[in-house]
């Protein structure tokens, strides 16, 4: 649990550096050997944080050549994500769009996943547990995304990891909504559970399931909870 408290740590400094310093898409970032000494912690904790910003999408490692700022919003990949923004899509198009692809991922990430992904995927777990204790909005939005994109990043395919990561940050409204909804929260947390014990128990068809449950006990609370507000 201190490591995970540690590396999120981490992770919040090599953000404000990136932001307070000025690096933008596509600069080369400080090496393993100087966040180490400049944040006075192990190498090992670095190469976690650097792990989970690039699940987020906010850095690439580039084997020999180092770590590198990515600024997905202006990526061509994005442009998908321009029109999805510029089109509006409700909730319900949000939901059955996720519905055809995250079961699916489970379902992949129950096969594929190492050791390495169940670790991530576990960490985000914690955190996210974390930030719904502590009732911290921004941090249950960010940390249910990277749960979804660790988990897509386990499937090894790449398109389908970039399709997840490009509708977690262009459809955002399906996650903010949630977080209206009392006890919402709370139940992911259990649900997020499910999906990761099916995924480390490696039963690909409980993982799908569990996934299409989760997805469609979140658009029905939802959509529920807009009617009753009017």
């Amino acid at each position: 649990m201190k490591r995970a408290r540690l590396s999120e740590q981490i992770v919040n400094e090599i953000q404000r550096m990136i932001r307070d310093e000025g690096f933008s898409d596509g600069d080369r970032f400080y090496s393993e050997n100087v966040l180490t000494k400049k944040l006075d912690v192990s190498r090992a904790s670095v190469r976690e944080a650097i792990r989970i910003l690039e699940i987020s999408g906010k850095v690439t490692v580039r084997q020999g050549k180092g770590i590198f700022v990515s600024d997905p919003i202006s990526k061509g990949v994005n442009t998908f994500a321009a029109w999805l923004q510029s089109n509006e899509a409700d909730l319900r198009d949000h939901f059955e769009m996720r519905r055809i692809l995250e079961p699916k991922a489970a379902s992949l990430a129950a096969e594929k996943a190492d050791e390495k992904d169940l670790e991530a995927m576990e960490g985000t777990l914690d955190a996210f547990s974390r930030q719904v204790a502590s009732e911290t909005r921004e941090g249950i939005i960010e940390e249910d995304r990277i749960f979804h994109l660790a988990l897509a990043k386990s499937t090894r395919n790449r398109p389908l990891y970039i399709l997840m990561k490009t509708m977690a940050e262009s459809l955002s409204e399906g996650w903010i909504s949630s977080l209206n909804i009392p006890g919402r929260a709370e139940r992911t947390v259990a649900e997020h559970k499910a999906i990761f014990d099916a995924i480390k128990a490696r039963d690909p068809k409980r993982a799908e399931k569990v996934m299409m449950a989760h997805l469609e006990n979140a658009e029905k609370e939802i959509l529920d909870y807009m009617q009753r507000q009017g």
